[in-house]
């Protein structure tokens, strides 16, 4: 697969200040890749140096031509609801960067809106006010948004963050699709590692300034969990999904969490 995003010892920070020391990572053509970490772990500051808003410190970031259409999706909390902005008004931003300057949307770009907002299932909404959706419909608004815009890369924050497990299963089970059937390249960006441990291809799990990637298979271990995370826990399958629990010593010990 060709690589879209490629960091080769890379580190970043603020100022003086490090927050990710020597980096290496690829966003792979066709790849779902989930990053993860826990709250105030660098997740964020590797998202903004992957969308170039941020210049690393030392090392190699390249993009490749290829990457140059990327969807961005958002936290849904970073997006103001004060101005009364209609679904559809929401969606058309995302043709904005298509647009010369001072030019308004047309008849075309409002089609286009109407297309993806069809795609995620919410196209009755499109005059409603984005203020008055749901947790679940603001996200598909969001992803619309990130989809008129015809990405090659799909790029998530915390998409699934506060809402309840139907919720977020009809999100995680629209991502799957969007990344499966039109063959779009996702990268999502979560704390919480039980959501996307069933649907990423691999996974970079951030913490003590380190970046560890790979596959789900090698990285989602009991073994390799207990290492990263410093907790001895245990990765079960239910249903056909994996489950990653404090083990049995650490359930005993007052910790009976599933882990983040």
């Amino acid at each position: 697969m060709r690589k879209l995003i490629e960091l080769q010892n890379v580190s970043l920070g603020y100022g003086k200040a490090v927050v990710l020391r020597d980096v290496s990572l690829d966003v792979l053509e066709g790849d779902f890749l989930g990053i993860v970490g826990p709250n105030g772990s660098g997740k964020t500051t590797l998202l903004k140096a992957i969308l170039g808003l941020l210049k690393p410190m030392s090392g190699t970031l390249r993009t490749s031509p290829d990457a140059s259409r990327v969807g961005y999706v958002p936290q849904r909390d970073s997006v103001d609801t004060i101005f009364p902005l209609t679904v559809m008004d929401i969606v058309l931003m995302g043709r904005y960067p298509g647009l010369g300057p001072f030019a308004l949307p047309g008849r075309s770009d409002r089609a286009a809106a109407e297309r993806a907002l069809e795609h995620v299932g919410i196209l009755d909404l499109s005059r409603r006010a984005y203020s008055s959706l749901s947790g679940g419909q603001k996200q598909r608004a969001l992803i619309a948004r990130a989809l008129v815009g015809e990405p090659s890369l799909l790029i998530l924050d915390e998409p699934t963050n506060g809402m309840d497990l139907q919720s977020e299963r009809a999100i995680m089970d629209l991502v799957a699709t969007l990344h499966n059937e039109d063959r779009i390249t996702v990268m999502m960006v979560t704390h919480l590692l039980n959501t996307v441990i069933n649907y990423a291809h691999r996974v970079a799990i951030v913490g003590d300034s380190a970046v560890r990637v790979g596959s789900v298979e090698t990285m989602v271990t009991g073994e390799a969990l207990s290492s990263l995370y410093g907790v001895d826990v245990e990765v079960l399958v239910v249903d056909n999904r994996r489950v990653v629990l404090p083990s049995r010593r650490e359930s005993a010990a007052g910790t009976p969490r599933a882990a983040e």
